[in-house]
């Protein structure tokens, strides 16, 4: 039964419309676990030395008392990030399987995820240099295995509130005011939690517990999906008073006017682009990590024009990079249609242009920190607008990722579209603006640097019309393409 379900998540995989963008991304993802592991393999060994350098302790301890926001991280890098196995789950329906072994094939293979087995490569190697340093092996052993049951237990902690913002956003809140009550020296959290995991190593007995309530997670997981999983699940609609929206003085701009009336219909109507909005409200607060000095690693020159970009492309990067996968569900009628791509992607790029200028205006409280730093927010806001907005549109003629408007409301509906590949897509255009500034800043001056980035950025905005072109010409030869991943489930 495995070998069938393998074999089909193999034929699905190869038979995708967008089998070379996936296969492409595939490889990206591949060199960034690469440096990952790399990356978890150099913490694992040098986190012992570099506390026993420093002398604040004994290491074991040190790592116990600060290891529940390594736990808190994780969960959230998983709600962010780690797929569900969700579009698999439809074509089994009609196949000779049951319920059981749908439900547990599905949950087995989040089990075998990166996301879980990517920590060994921290812990293993930080679980050895604790026996070369003559920690009782029993004691090493035990902290491990308990470890590891946590982890598990977030991946189906991660499962069963996925997509429940309800219950997820209110407990970030909570581990956010708690850290920050650390760091200014309130309330100390770690006091109570780095008893917890000390016991993980000093009663062995109790990693049995630990891993009774990671299985009782799955048990918990297996039961919920395995109660919703009809075909019927979520077709069942809520009945509300519709108020109707006409704005009706954008009607002066013609048929870019409609474009932008059903964008603004749809962030203002749907959950998801609702989160992108609100989300990129967040990210104007982002620029406080690098122009306050808070984190020492952000103090490098380079780090400044990052922030910029972030601040003012919060939108940019949240809702724009999703064009035309927004409208994915009708995206067949809208092509059917005698409807002009440039005009279609005129409305997306004015829209993320408006977005820009916006949150350029809202980012102003950063003159309260300095000239230099809006100065960054002002000169990334150019080069989103010359430069990146572009990209973002170039972009969505390759993703070609529908995007199910209603999935919050199935168990096994497909999660938020920020995930690995997205952010893969996203590197280019933070990326490029780094280089250029520093191409100025570190040959000329750092004036040098932010008049580069300013210049790429009025460069592309007074090429818009050839860049328009050639973008039209390339959602033109994608089209039928984008079609086709559209329509399919998988």
């Amino acid at each position: 039964m495995l070998k069938h379900f393998i074999n089909l998540q193999w034929k699905s995989f190869f038979r995708a419309a967008s089998l070379k963008s996936n296969l492409a991304i595939k490889i990206l993802m591949a060199f960034a676990a690469i440096y990952m592991t790399v990356v978890f393999i150099g913490l694992g060994v040098g986190v012992y030395f570099f506390i026993e350098d420093q002398k604040i302790g004994d290491p074991f301890t040190i790592v116990n008392k600060y290891i529940i926001y390594y736990i808190v991280v994780d969960l959230v890098f998983r709600y962010m990030l780690q797929k569900m196995p969700v579009t698999n789950i439809k074509p089994l329906l009609y196949l000779p399987f049951n319920k059981s072994q749908i439900v547990n094939f599905s949950i087995g293979k989040t089990i075998v995820s990166y996301f879980n087995w990517s920590h060994a490569f921290f812990f293993i190697p930080f679980s050895i240099v604790l026996l070369v340093k003559d920690y009782e092996l029993l004691s090493v052993i035990t902290w491990h295995i308990s470890i590891i049951a946590i982890i598990y237990s977030n991946n189906f902690i991660n499962i069963i509130i996925n997509n429940k913002d309800s219950v997820f956003y209110p407990i970030i809140a909570v581990i956010a005011i708690l850290a920050g009550c650390q760091y200014f020296e309130v309330f100390d959290i770690t006091t109570y939690t780095a008893p917890f995991f000390n016991m993980f190593s000093s009663t062995p007995w109790f990693s049995i517990v630990l891993w009774a309530i990671a299985i009782g997670l799955y048990y918990v997981a297996f039961r919920h999906f395995k109660k919703n999983l009809y075909l019927d699940a979520g077709l069942a609609t809520k009945h509300t008073v519709v108020k109707t929206e006409d704005y009706t003085w954008l009607n002066r701009f013609g048929n870019l006017g409609i474009f932008l009336k059903n964008d603004i219909k749809l962030i203002r109507r749907n959950k998801r682009s609702k989160m992108a909005v609100i989300t990129s409200f967040v990210f104007l607060f982002y620029g406080l990590l690098f122009f306050t000095n808070t984190i020492k690693a952000y103090d490098g020159p380079v780090w400044s024009i990052f922030a910029g970009i972030f601040i003012s492309g919060g939108f940019l990067f949240n809702f724009g990079q999703f064009v035309p996968s927004w409208d994915s569900s009708y995206y067949p009628l809208m092509m059917s249609q005698n409807i002009k791509y440039k005009e279609y992607l005129n409305s997306k790029w004015y829209l993320i242009v408006i977005a820009t200028i916006i949150s350029t205006i809202l980012a102003s409280f950063y003159l309260l920190i300095g000239v230099d730093a809006y100065l960054a927010v002002l000169v990334g806001a150019v080069y989103n607008i010359g430069v990146n907005s572009y990209l973002v549109l170039l972009g969505g003629a390759y993703t070609r990722t529908p995007i199910d408007l209603t999935s919050a409301k199935k168990a096994f509906g497909d999660k938020q579209s920020f995930n690995l590949k997205t952010i893969m897509l996203t590197m280019p255009k933070l990326i490029l603006p780094l280089i250029i500034y520093a191409l100025g800043y570190y040959l000329i001056n750092p004036t040098a640097g932010y008049t580069f980035v300013a210049a790429s950025g009025v460069i592309g905005f007074v090429f818009k019309s050839f860049v328009f072109k050639k973008i039209e010409e390339i959602y033109k030869k994608e089209k039928y393409k984008t079609l086709l991943a559209y329509k399919q489930t998988n």
